[in-house]
């Protein structure tokens, strides 16, 4: 048995709604091409503002997944 090695690919998710949201509409659609996820790691979180009001959130990630053997 050899030990994992993982591919690390940056994804930016972004939400009307919060941060969370935007994290996970990322990872969801992220793991609709990408097999074996295993982690992430949020690199960066920035917004839009509009009329004094966040408008959007947006996150980037670095989402992590093993390598098939």
């Amino acid at each position: 048995m050899t030990d994992t090695v993982y591919k690390v690919v940056e994804v930016v998710g972004t939400s009307e709604v919060s941060i969370s949201k935007a994290i996970d509409g990322a990872v969801g659609k992220a793991s609709e091409t990408l097999r074996h996820l295993g982690w992430f790691e949020v690199v960066q979180i920035r917004g839009n503002i509009d009329h004094k009001k966040v408008k959007r959130y947006q996150v980037t990630l670095k989402v992590g997944f093993a390598l098939e053997e």
